[in-house]
């Protein structure tokens, strides 16, 4: 295996969560960059894409007005890492003969083009109250990852956060003291490169009083450790995601110990679209057949951006699905976990297909929600989109939601991932549509959200949901069910004047999350880069 040089250690760890050298993600491919611009303006440009956008620089000002999101500063590095980052995409350019994006500035006369309807605003308010912060695991910015939010399953108020360096924290009376640190535990475990890296997400189990029974998701470095799901030799193995059950020897205290056993191990080609949720239907009692069944949200693995299109998207592949698992059974092709009998595919007759899948065809199926319908129980699962739109999917027994041929309502082209088009007459109804949709000029990366059913009765029956990187609020009205998809934007107040989350948190980057306690019926906004908690405390309707 040929040596990883310090530029692409720094271009996976910074870059590659937002960037490919071949492909768009967030933001515009990289590849080629350095046939245009010396080392000098990129030194200036990645130490602070700001000043050199408002100084006019005109390749800066029209990739500024394509993606409507100004790069954060990595002003915390050194010139040094720096300038190996760009050695790197250097040498990557020339070995693969990568030319430079061509760049037009926009006309200001031109209508945008939109491929999702336009968010409404609402007169829906929000104020908000500090609740917690969480400890810096980090001395290089972001100081915190902080990623999930996991109420006690007995309901007190005790809650858990992960963060994704490694460390679960249990919040009690406004204090948080570390419930388990995975660092010196798990021999090769990593939490860079990617900003999706390290440890996932944590369930408790349902029957976690009488059990003690918690599921970690968290990555490894690839050390050809034999996993459940793999590819060819020839594909390059980026990580290892692993799905772990952890026993705890006493469910009543406050710092972990016990026992841990894996369930479940998957390669990816790259650093990005891992396995980025896991949960339990709540609110089921034992007898039911969902109850105690592990949903677990994997994403492509960044198989499309690195040229592995094929690797996704079928039924053989672990990669860009929802699994649907019995952790406690034993009838996997490892024998380490239970393929439930009622699972979509599970009769298939092809030895080869993943009987664990309950869905498919996502690139990054970043959160998952169940919300008691009218008509039922139905899971929601945030899709992290690739160039024109971000998605919200109800989630459906055995359907295929189309990535890597498909993003929100329209075709994508798999193998250049530039443009999306509208779908041919003769395709129309081959995948399932997103259940609501928002455009990139309004966000970027969707994050997750919940139905709120608390006592704030204007936030009653709304899907709460923002966008990870510009931190704007939105909601889905689900009080007549499931009939309205129209996204509506809702704004914080605080001392009567309205405020941003960017203007809350003035962090590089924002990494806005929304978190809910199913018990308390409370809500709460996490971000990320400053490890600041808050709690919604009231919500009316504006005059």
């Amino acid at each position: 295996m040929a040596a990883v040089s310090p530029g692409e250690e720094l271009f996976a760890t910074h870059c590659a969560s937002c960037h490919g050298l071949e492909a768009a993600g967030i933001g515009p491919r990289l590849g080629g960059i350095t046939k245009v611009w010396s080392e000098k303006e990129l030194l200036a440009f990645i130490q602070n894409p700001a000043k050199v956008i408002e100084a006019g620089n005109a390749r800066a000002k029209a990739q500024f007005e394509k993606y409507k999101l100004v790069m954060p500063a990595f002003d915390y590095l050194k010139p040094e890492e720096i300038r190996s980052i760009i050695t790197y995409i250097a040498q990557e350019t020339n070995a693969k003969n990568i030319e430079p994006l061509t760049i037009t500035a926009t006309d200001p006369n031109t209508e945008t083009v939109r491929y999702a309807p336009l968010i409404q605003p609402s007169k829906l308010r929000i104020e908000l109250e500090d609740f917690v912060t969480i400890p810096a695991s980090s001395d290089k910015l972001p100081r915190t990852r902080i990623a999930t939010m996991r109420a006690h399953p007995s309901g007190d108020g005790t809650l858990y956060v992960s963060d994704q360096n490694g460390l679960i924290y249990r919040l009690d009376q406004g204090q948080a003291g570390t419930f388990l640190d995975v660092r010196p535990v798990i021999d090769n475990f990593v939490a860079t490169p990617g900003l999706g890296t390290g440890l996932g997400s944590f369930a408790f189990h349902p029957d976690y009083l009488n059990n003690g029974l918690i599921y970690i998701t968290y990555t490894e470095k690839p050390l050809r450790k034999p996993a459940d799901y793999s590819y060819a030799d020839s594909v390059k193995v980026a990580l290892q995601w692993v799905v772990s059950e952890w026993k705890i020897k006493d469910v009543t205290s406050p710092v972990f110990e016990g026992t841990r056993r894996e369930l479940l191990r998957i390669n990816v080609p790259n650093v990005v679209h891992g396995t980025q949720d896991i949960g339990f239907v709540p609110g089921l009692k034992k007898g039911d057949p969902d109850y105690g069944m592990l949903y677990i949200g994997t994403g492509d693995g960044g198989s499309t951006i690195s040229k592995h299109p094929e690797l996704p998207h079928n039924l053989r592949s672990l990669l860009g699905t929802i699994i649907r698992i019995d952790p406690l059974g034993n009838n996997s092709p490892n024998g380490k976990y239970g393929i439930p009998s009622d699972n979509p595919f599970f009769n298939n007759p092809d030895p080869k297909v993943r009987k664990e899948i309950w869905a498919y065809g996502f690139r990054n199926p970043h959160r998952l929600a169940w919300w008691e319908s009218p008509q039922g129980m139905k899971l929601l699962a945030t899709e992290v989109g690739e160039g024109a739109v971000e998605e919200i999917n109800l989630i459906e027994k055995g359907q295929d939601y189309g990535w890597n041929v498909r993003e929100g309502d329209y075709a994508i082209n798999y193998k250049t991932l530039d443009t999306v088009t509208p779908v041919p007459a003769g395709e129309v109804g081959t995948y399932r549509p997103p259940f609501a949709q928002y455009d990139h000029t309004d966000g970027n990366a969707i994050s997750g959200g919940y139905v709120y059913e608390g006592p704030l009765e204007a936030l009653k029956d709304k899907y709460i949901f923002s966008d990870i990187i510009r931190g704007r609020l939105w909601y889905l009205d689900l009080s007549q069910g499931l009939t309205d998809h129209t996204i509506h934007e809702f704004f914080v107040q605080q001392k009567g004047t309205p405020v941003t989350m960017k203007e809350l948190s003035p962090t590089p980057r924002l990494d806005l999350r929304i978190s809910y306690d199913p018990f308390k019926k409370e809500m709460y906004l996490m971000t990320k880069g400053d490890g600041k908690i808050r709690k919604i405390v009231k919500a009316y309707l504006e005059e």
